[in-house]
């Protein structure tokens, strides 16, 4: 099936607009409530992350009728043309509810194999990174910037981003730990941003684990098409969730799937 991004990238860019109008009128403001999605723990959601998600829904009802959709708060559309638009209105928001700019909104879409265009969007700084076919791009207060991601260097020099500092199971926070001891720089609570500033260059890794689809789609098409790497902890695709590492380019991908593999 021959996919025609530029043109799907028109409706993402529709889409992305679209959300910035529902989540900024609720941002930082004082009577935004959030409700708990985890009886055992604290996983908010808001009417800022539904408003979103219907309102990239009604684009794609009139755009894209035949796609199908896989939604964090609306769930799975079933479509006829082969492609599914997988949404997160807004990834990461206890981020959100804490008035930090860290969240986005996550838009992707390709084929059964994975997705094939990525954008990760924050409304209130104004910066929206868009990935597919190789070409990769940042629109922000700055203007348009191409993006490409850090070339090759140590694992010692390179920067690793991900979101809880307890990354998933205990086996998985010593697998992180081995790679965190290695590097020159771990930084925490960084939501999806993470994964836009390394498609723009600014930092080499980001490990992770628990993830949705909807978590991880637009990263991996965005991140690749910057000229990353995207897999699972195993080395294999990442798209469906669960444990994912980002990586700037295949050598330090390697050194870090080596420490993340080396089992105590």
């Amino acid at each position: 099936m021959t996919i025609d991004y530029t043109s799907l990238a028109l409706v993402a860019h529709d889409m992305a607009d679209a959300a910035r109008q529902a989540i900024l009128p609720h941002f930082r403001s004082a009577s935004l409530i959030s409700d708990n999605k985890d009886a055992g723990g604290f996983d908010p959601v808001t009417v800022a992350d539904r408003a979103a998600e219907r309102a990239m829904r009604d684009v794609l009802a009139l755009r894209r009728p035949k796609d199908g959709i896989l939604g964090e708060e609306y769930g799975a559309q079933s479509g006829t043309s082969g492609l599914t638009w997988v949404l997160d209105p807004i990834d990461g928001t206890r981020g959100f509810v804490s008035g930090t700019p860290t969240w986005g909104v996550l838009i992707a879409v390709g084929p059964e194999a994975g997705p094939g265009l990525g954008l990760i969007d924050q409304p209130y700084i104004g910066e929206r990174f868009v990935g597919f076919d190789g070409q990769a791009e940042v629109h922000g207060p700055m203007g348009q910037t191409r993006l490409a991601t850090r070339p090759v260097r140590d694992l010692s020099e390179a920067t690793l981003f991900t979101t809880f500092p307890e990354v998933g199971t205990p086996m998985d926070r010593a697998a992180f730990e081995r790679v965190s001891s290695q590097v020159q720089l771990t930084r925490y609570g960084m939501d999806c941003y993470a994964y836009a500033l390394v498609a723009a260059g600014q930092a080499d890794l980001v490990i992770e684990a628990g993830l949705n689809a909807y978590d991880i789609q637009a990263p991996i098409a965005l991140i690749e098409a910057a000229g990353g790497v995207v897999t699972d902890w195993e080395g294999g695709p990442a798209h469906a969730g669960g444990r994912a590492l980002a990586a700037a380019n295949r050598e330090i991908h390697a050194q870090a799937l080596a420490l993340l593999q080396d089992a105590p």
